[in-house]
Parts: structure tokens; sequence; C-alpha cells
């Protein structure tokens, strides 16, 4: 399987928001990497608000988070489907997880994981032993990184094929941009249409068509990030989309302005 992208792909203004956190992605311990792509940590010491906006991944991610006036909390926050925004403002530390598409299932096995799509949920009865200020208390790095590794290894997640397949079949989607059609992917992949959808409610916590349409506006955001002049249109042909036009429509819809008012006006 590729090794997953380490890039700022999703964030939305990715230039401002680096300038303003400290934003690093470091590694799990080895044994967790199957399952987990990169551990995020975010600190910051801001003197006026900032919003934060990400188009998400198709991942499931645990935070443990410390906003200034607010007790430290955990919480597992499902995949999100639409744009998501967060304030930060004053002093605050962020030490998330974030899992491979399809590999969150092992870690919460008792239910389906398009139950927690949509959803932020604090001090989950699912993960008792997940201590907030054991992750983000500690002013050295690794240490909390040490910490996020110990409270994942605890739980000891179980081997499931599955997963294993989730895994798979979402990498694939991420990296063929050939792959346009959910009728055509299962096909080549030799399982029915509803299989595929029952996996991956199961697995991913979104449809296969969600996550073909999510990891075409990633590129397309990426795209307007770092190209000065972009042919939409070839680039709308090279993501699978009838027209220019269609690709306007979801890159708006998800980002909430078009791909060349984005590009043109430093939304970011």
């Amino acid at each position: 399987m590729a090794a997953p992208r380490r890039d700022t792909r999703g964030i939305v203004g990715a230039a401002d928001f680096l300038a303003r956190v400290d934003f690093r992605r470091p590694d799990p311990a080895e044994p967790l990497r199957r399952h987990v792509e990169h551990y995020w940590l975010i600190d910051w010491d801001l003197t006026e608000p900032y919003v934060s906006h990400v188009v998400p991944h198709p991942a499931v991610h645990i935070v443990f988070q410390r906003f200034e006036g607010q007790e430290a909390f955990v919480e597992v926050a499902g995949v999100q489907q639409g744009l998501f925004t967060q304030k930060l403002e004053g002093r605050g530390r962020v030490c998330g997880i974030k899992f491979r598409p399809g590999a969150f299932r092992p870690f919460a096995p008792e239910r389906a994981v398009s139950e927690w799509t949509g959803r932020r949920v604090r001090s989950p009865e699912t993960f008792p032993t997940a201590d907030p200020a054991a992750v983000l208390t500690p002013d050295d790095e690794a240490a909390r990184i040490a910490a996020l590794d110990a409270f994942l290894l605890a739980l000891e997640p179980r081997p499931d094929p599955q997963a294993e397949l989730a895994m798979t079949l979402t990498d694939r989607i991420r990296t063929d941009r050939t792959i346009r059609r959910v009728a055509d992917f299962a096909r080549s992949e030799g399982l029915s249409v509803r299989l595929l959808q029952r996996l991956f409610a199961g697995y991913v916590g979104v449809g296969p068509k969600w996550v073909i349409l999510r990891y075409r506006i990633h590129e397309a955001l990426e795209r307007a990030e770092t190209e000065q002049d972009v042919d939409w249109a070839a680039l709308a042909a090279d993501l699978g989309y009838a027209d220019q036009a269609h690709l306007v429509r979801d890159f708006t819809a998800t980002v909430g302005v078009p791909p060349t008012a984005y590009a043109a006006q430093g939304v970011r």
C-alpha cells in the first residue's frame, strides 16, 4: 500500500493557518502506523481570535484539547461531511490522532463507524482510560507523543480483515484518479455495490461516492493554494468531472466560494 500523503491537503488557507499556529504531524510508534496516519499537534498564543477551516478527510480522530478558560477534554470526532470550522483565541493546545480511513473500527468494534459520522462526542464511554491531562500537560513534545502512544497501545485492537480491506480500498481511491464511478470500482474489486457501501458504512463512516468526491476537492484545493494560474477546465477533466461547471459546483458547496475566487482573492 502506498504511504499516506504528508502534506497540508484539506486545510483552507494553509499558509495563513501555519503562520498563526505551531502545527506538527509526528508519527506514532511503529506498531500503530498500520492504523494511525499521523498525530497532529497544535499550539497557539494569539492576540486576536482566528477561525480555522478544514475540508475534512474520510478519517476519524480522537482529539485531546485545551482551550483558554476551559477544562481539558477529549472527544471522538467522526467523519465531518461539511466544512470543519474551529475558533482559536488566547492560548491553547490540541493533540489529535488521525486514523487512516477504515482503521478506527478495531479500536471501537462495538459500533459501525457511520454512527460516529458528523458527531463530536466528548469523553465517550468507549475510551474511559483517555486522560487529557496526561497528553496535554507535558511541555516536552516527545512526552506528549509517548502519552498518545501509550493510550492507543493499551487499547490492543484486534486484527480485522474487513478493516484491512477498507483501508486498502480508500487508499486506492486516494491515489488512483481513474476511479470515478462506484459501480465500476466495485466491479474491479470483485464486490457488489451493496457490499462495498456496507463495508464503507461499517468501517469508513461515509460512502465510496463521498470519498471519491472529497479527494477530488482536496486536489482542487491544493492546486488553488499552490499554483498561480490553474486551468480549471483541464483540472476538471483530469479529476473525472464531466465539465468545469461540475467541479465549480462541488468546490463551492464544500469550501464556500468558487475555486477561481478562492485562488484570486486570497480567501486563505
